[in-house]
């Protein structure tokens, strides 16, 4: 797999990871880091346990292998698609979203995706017959690009998709409501306080 900016670099296709227990509590607790909410989200709220997000933190944040993980959308799709790289340098780790444009994503556009807007973000992750070697689950796709919400939205309606995607993928319906609040919390007091946001996970 070759992505400019990357070279001949250890990515590898992460895919397979969105499905295993404890992928969503190391994908979206990277959200909940800013240290501006009254209680701690845990592990739990995202499906699995403390042990199951640890053991695929070792998978996630190999220096050796950086797992992509591909939102694409088919030719003529009017919002390009997303490409999420694990970017695991042992002194400079982020997560990286890339252009991933239209089509196979082979020579991906690497351009540097700073925020998507409500409708933006949905219509990539609600696409129609997405390319068949990316992320193909639409709660998935949603929930990989939800760090990137940017500009104005309803919260109600925000909610209501976080709820409805976190339940999708196997977290608990017993905390899914307060794992839902406390995402948009984060992402609420993110636009409030820089109207210029760019993703805190990206490498730019």
């Amino acid at each position: 797999m070759l992505i400019e900016w990357y070279g001949h670099g250890p990515v590898v296709a992460g895919e397979s990871l969105v499905g295993r227990r404890g992928f969503w509590a190391n994908h979206l607790l990277a959200m909940c880091g800013d240290g501006t909410c009254a209680g701690r989200a845990g592990p739990e709220w995202f499906g699995g346990d403390g042990a199951d997000a640890d053991a695929l933190a070792e998978v996630l944040f190999d220096p050796e292998h950086w797992p992509v993980f591909r939102v694409l959308v088919p030719d003529g799709h009017p919002v390009p698609g997303v490409v999420v790289v694990y970017r695991n340098l042992v002194d400079e780790f982020g997560v990286d979203y890339l252009s991933g444009g239209p089509g196979t994503g082979a020579g991906l556009n690497s351009g540097l995706v700073s925020g998507l807007s409500w409708r933006e973000l949905t219509r990539v992750a609600d696409c129609p017959e997405p390319p068949a070697h990316g992320v193909q689950d639409g709660s998935g796709r949603f929930l990989l690009l939800l760090p990137l919400l940017s500009g104005e939205w309803s919260g109600d309606v925000v909610r209501e998709r976080i709820v409805a995607a976190l339940v999708a993928v196997g977290a608990p319906e017993c905390t899914v409501g307060r794992a839902a609040g406390h995402l948009l919390g984060h992402l609420e007091r993110r636009a409030l306080h820089d109207s210029g946001w760019g993703s805190p996970l990206s490498g730019g």
